[in-house]
């Protein structure tokens, strides 16, 4: 007998989620669960359920699935601090997706991955302009909008499931899978965890993927966060999915198991419910870590339960009630679309300096050079949809200004390259080397150095020159795809030059045959330099009225996914182009494209207007232009709006190691660095200027859950319209413990006529300005007083107020509770690592002057004794215990495996202790008074 549609409980739409979860959970057989723990679910006929994938790419657009809108990178959707706009964003994305879903709902998944809310702690990472800001605050505020747009405000039913990236303290490309995030319970709680709770917490992102790396020595797919906070921000079922490949890395490059049904099954048990990996490893590792009892039936479930959730929101099994149903293909590309990218690209423009030069007078700008290898095109990162149309900078400049008005120069060497045999020439098929008297076209080729001694070859007849297979061709578009294949490294050596295919590592080889193929031999090439480009660029820059030099990056040579910068330099002969440029022309205006900050202090100093924006997509050019100009198409005024979302600094000297992610111990990002940026975060300027007048609290003092309104008002003080973004910031005037020397709480976009004045409102919960106390494990509230400031940037503080919060005082420890290492009130030379036993971590000295320091422990009354729980160590190793200084305090006690306790001799009073490792690799967890 057939069951009645409208008596399926998980079919019917008036049951409540779980309900619906639990019917279809108990329907599966076991095998079939199985088959829904990978990206890759297999339909299950005799339910009518189809197949589900998770995974689309929707970090800036609808990446992977041919033709879609190509918003500006997320760094630069950020810079707009605008979450209206972001939210916007996400729902054009996340109709593309829906829309594309329709029309091929076996490749195009509705789980989306992203956002990306990893914050940007270093700017040499190579996937910085994935991520919002450096700020979590900011962070929190506008992937939550991001989210919303994506899943759409139906309250029941979803038009993506959105997916936060990646969980947790993942800010590194480097040895990415290998190495371990140092992560203090305060750097964790007040830094990392509060830019994935927001969106989480709002139900606007339903998922969460897992980080490739280790945090405190254990595999982020193992953290114990997963199942123990992060799913307690959520009213729903959250679902949690592995990094491609990455739940295999447990028993592979991290060797923490024998083999995958191992790792499998330990990921499963830590909560992740979708992996990665291909089918069959999965689903055999899975069934076999089932048979081996590592994993029950109720584990399966438990993971199952959790992606059901998500389909069942999706209206898959009562598509009737679906209300996004009817989105067609008519959607990708449209007007509405079209117009959101340009105001995306113009709000995502950071005007860095300007002496007033800018904005341009369209129609007394005279003669414009675009200078630079970025003028005349726009690029695509690995994860930007592939746009229907690019709007260049170049282009958009002369058809707003006119083509006669506008000169061009990509400021790129032309060479040519000789061989004992030939000339290398391109052509229809393979490169080749041919003998030739005169340099035909077919041997010119620009050179575009993308920097850290990596450039591409393009080819003056035919395209850029890539690898295929063996082979070298010249019809490639530019540095492209996972593996990019077109770049390349001139090695010197004494007669000449060879030439290494990055990709590959192998060398340029010139055949008998006259091929040119990638091998182990190399050929010995010279090379003719024909066209200068410094020199060339400088030429033309003379003859104009005005320069805009186009720098910047390739978003996928030297800084990105795998391999993040060793510097913060401009790329490669750029500095050069900078400098002769200028020489040429001081009227010279840099602008910088690009996925991250540079160190372009000399710019700065020396040019009249600097601005910045990241990869902008398809209207990046004519974002640029109505910055540049002052005005849009229609001649409405256009105010650069943008602010930095991070801090840019003079050199990366300025910069901790970039694996050092105790920010508070490195005084590292704006929270805490001590030294003068240069440009801080929150920085922008407008064209016109803004007054802060009449700063007031709401209250001058307010208890721990409390609230206090800030106001202040707001002048444009200048002769054209602007937009401010007024910025709130707090700093704790005194504390137990190191506080941040600011810290965001809230911001107002602001747009003012000339002499136009407005008040702003923000509001400031007392809760906001807790922080987490290591002596209790829990957040706290001193009793404190707190700056409260309000200004156009981080370091521009307009106004500034006292407010006094009636918290509470931290108790001192007492030495009778025990002494997490992890809960230290400092350190020096040592590593948090996983261990088995509880607390679950534990420090390990790095060499014989590693010290951990504990505050104001209150020995009255009186303890005896002292007991220390080691984790690991071997020989003669030792702890010693000090009081007050870790060079001449007096000693408490020596203790080592043999003697793991030890008497002590009487203390009164409150002092610090220090404990000191007298060699590598002792494993401590804790110290126990009695």
């Amino acid at each position: 007998m057939t069951e009645s549609p409208s008596r399926i409980v998980f079919r019917d739409p008036h049951q409540k989620l779980a309900a619906r979860v639990s019917d279809l959970l108990g329907r599966l057989d076991l095998a079939e669960k199985i088959a829904l723990l990978h990206q890759h679910q297999a339909a299950v006929p005799r339910l009518g359920i189809g197949s589900f994938r998770t995974g689309t790419e929707a970090l800036h657009g609808v990446a992977w699935l041919g033709t879609a809108s190509a918003f500006p990178q997320a760094v630069g959707l950020a810079s707009s601090w605008d979450p209206d706009l972001l939210r916007r964003v996400g729902t054009a994305v996340g109709t593309e997706v829906r829309a594309m879903h329709h029309r091929d709902p076996e490749n195009v998944g509705l789980n989306v991955w992203a956002p990306v809310v990893n914050l940007l702690r270093d700017p040499r990472w190579g996937r910085n302009e994935e991520g919002y800001a450096e700020d979590p605050w900011l962070t929190g505020v506008l992937s939550t909008a991001y989210s919303e747009g994506l899943r759409g405000d139906d309250p029941r039913r979803l038009r993506t499931a959105p997916t936060l990236k990646h969980f947790l303290g993942y800010n590194n490309e480097t040895d990415r899978c290998l190495t371990s995030s140092n992560m203090p319970p305060r750097v964790l709680h007040e830094y990392e965890l509060p830019a994935f709770r927001p969106a989480i917490a709002a139900g606007a992102a339903v998922a969460v993927m897992a980080s490739y790396n280790l945090i405190n020595g254990r595999p982020t797919h193992l953290s114990p966060l997963i199942n123990e906070v992060l799913r307690g921000w959520a009213e729903d079922d959250v679902m949690v999915v592995g990094d491609a490949f990455a739940v295999q890395n447990l028993a592979g490059d991290q060797q923490l198991f024998d083999d995958h049904p191992a790792g499998f099954a330990a990921a499963l048990r830590a909560g992740i419910d979708c992996v990665t990996e291909p089918g069959p490893l999965s689903e055999g590792s899975f069934v076999t870590a089932l048979e081996r009892g590592l994993i029950t039936e109720s584990d399966v479930d438990a993971a199952v339960r959790h992606i059901l959730s998500v389909r069942v929101r999706f209206g898959e099994f009562n598509p009737d009630e679906d209300p996004y149903r009817s989105i067609d293909f008519d959607v990708i590309d449209c007007p509405e679309h079209r117009a959101l990218a340009r105001e995306a690209a113009r709000a995502s423009v950071v005007l860095l300096g300007n002496d007033g030069i800018l904005p341009l007078d369209p129609a007394g700008a005279g003669r414009v050079a675009v200078i630079g290898p970025l003028g005349d095109t726009t690029f695509d990162d690995w994860y930007s949809g592939t746009p229907p149309y690019r709007r260049t900078l170049r282009a958009e400049l002369a058809d707003r200004l006119g083509a006669e008005s506008v000169v061009f120069h990509e400021g790129v060497d032309r060479i040519a390259l000789r061989c004992a045999s030939g000339l290398l020439v391109a052509g229809d098929g393979p490169l080749r080397v041919r003998a030739a008297d005169e340099i035909p076209d077919a041997a010119l080729f620009d050179v575009f150095d993308w920097g850290e001694e990596t450039i591409s070859l393009r080819s003056v007849i035919a395209g850029f020159v890539g690898a295929e297979e063996h082979l070298l061709v010249s019809d490639r578009p530019g540095p492209n795809g996972w593996e990019v294949r077109e770049t390349f490294r001139l090695e010197p050596r004494d007669d000449g030059v060879v030439i290494r295919h990055v990709q590959t590592g192998r060398h340029l080889s010139a055949g008998a045959d006259g091929l040119v193929r990638v091998a182990d031999e190399a050929t010995v090439f010279t090379v003719d330099l024909l066209v200068d480009g410094v020199a060339a660029a400088a030429a033309v820059a003379a003859g104009a009225d005005v320069v805009v030099l186009s720098l910047g990056n390739h978003p996928l040579v030297a800084g990105r996914e795998t391999a993040d910068r060793r510097d913060l330099n401009l790329p490669g002969t750029q500095d050069a182009l900078l400098h002769a440029v200028h020489a040429a022309n001081p009227r010279t205006i840099l602008a910088l494209s690009s996925s991250y900050p540079y160190a372009i202090g000399w710019a700065a100093d020396n040019l009249p207007a600097v601005l910045w924006s990241a990869h902008g997509g398809q209207e990046h050019g004519a974002g640029l232009a109505d910055v540049l100009l002052g005005s849009d198409r229609t001649g409405a005024p256009v105010d650069p709006a943008g602010r930095l979302t991070q801090t840019w600094y003079h050199d990366a000297g300025d910069l901790p190691d970039l694996l050092d992610y105790d920010i508070i111990a490195s005084d590292a990002t704006y929270l805490y660095f001590r030294g003068a940026p240069l440009f801080p975060f929150g920085h922008g300027l407008s064209y016109t200027r803004f007054a802060y007048e009449n700063l007031r609290l709401t209250a001058d003092t307010i208890d721990p859950d409390g609230e206090v309104t800030v106001r202040v008002d707001v002048v444009n003080v200048g002769d054209r319209p602007g937009t401010e973004i007024v910025q709130l910031y707090t700093r704790q005037q005194s504390s137990r413990v190191k506080q941040p020397l600011r810290r965001l709480r809230g911001h107002r976009h602001v747009r003012l006529a000339p002499g136009g004045r407005s008040t702003v409102e923000l509001l400031l919960p007392a809760a906001e300005l807790a922080f987490w106390d290591v002596t209790r494990s829990r957040w706290v509230i001193e009793d404190a007083t707190h700056t409260i400031a309000v200004g156009s940037s981080s370091a521009d503080w307009r106004r500034t107020a006292s407010l006094r919060v009636r918290g509470e005082r931290i108790p001192a420890r007492s030495p009778r509770s025990v002494l997490k290492m992890i809960d230290n009130d400092g350190y020096a030379r040592t590593t948090p690592v996983a261990i088995s036993t509880t607390p679950g971590e534990a420090l390990r000295s790095d060499d014989d002057t590693a010290w951990v320091v504990f505050d104001d422990l209150d020995f009255t009354p009186p303890v005896s004794t002292v007991t220390a729980c080691f984790a690991a160590l071997a020989g003669e190793a030792s702890i010693t215990l000090r009081l007050d200084d870790p060079l001449t305090g007096p000693i408490l006690a020596t203790l080592s495996a043999g003697a793991a306790s030890a008497p002590i001799p009487r203390v009164t009073g409150r002092h610090a202790l220090f404990v000191l490792f007298n060699q590598p690799q002792i494993t401590l967890t804790s110290v126990t008074f009695t």
